[in-house]
């Protein structure tokens, strides 16, 4: 096994911002593709975000233990880490870079141990997260108050990640990240 970085954060707290960067910063990461069956957004790729798959083929996949850790997140939308995945890229000599929900990020940390960490991405308040949700605009307003609500429980996993990253300020925020990635890193 290799190392891995699992970043974890409610929707809207700026997680996919601080993977990207993480990503361009260092070398050695290569992205983790999960699997979903919710339907693209915008420019969405199937193999680049995600790997997009019927809600049937999931099951049939989870029935197959293809998975590390998979959750419905929503009402029939299902995220999921597949081991193939896993597999490919460590075949590559990577150190892979997750981008997970709070559950799969605390899933992920209790499968790999001490060879992951764990960063849990915090925005500064719920009103922050609506506000970036809102500004986004990908979602109707009655699905932004479903993800305020969920990341209102979300926030109470904090405490089974190895490190909160407060992304209050996004230069700040990202200066820790590498900080911190760095010397998970170094060990």
């Amino acid at each position: 096994m290799g190392k891995v970085v699992i970043i974890s954060a409610p929707s809207g707290s700026g997680k996919t911002t601080v993977v990207n960067h993480l990503l361009e910063s260092f070398d050695c990461f290569a992205f983790s593709v999960s699997a979903t069956t919710r339907a693209p957004r915008g420019t969405e790729k199937d193999g680049e975000a995600y790997y997009f798959i019927s809600e049937e083929e999931f099951r049939r996949r989870i029935a197959a233990d293809a998975f590390i850790e998979h959750e419905e997140v929503y009402k029939g939308v299902f995220y999921g880490t597949l081991k193939s995945e896993v597999d490919r890229l460590w075949a590559q000599d990577k150190v892979i870079l997750f981008d997970v929900d709070v559950k799969g990020g605390v899933n992920l940390k209790k499968y790999f141990g001490a060879d992951a960490l764990s960063i849990f991405v915090k925005a500064p308040s719920i009103k922050e997260i609506r506000r970036r949700l809102e500004k986004r605009g990908t979602d109707s307003p009655e699905f932004i108050d479903e993800r305020v609500r969920k990341a209102r429980v979300e926030m109470m996993y904090q405490p089974k990640f190895d490190y909160i990253l407060l992304n209050d300020d996004l230069a700040t925020c990202l200066a820790e990240a590498d900080r911190v990635v760095g010397a998970f890193l170094a060990q």
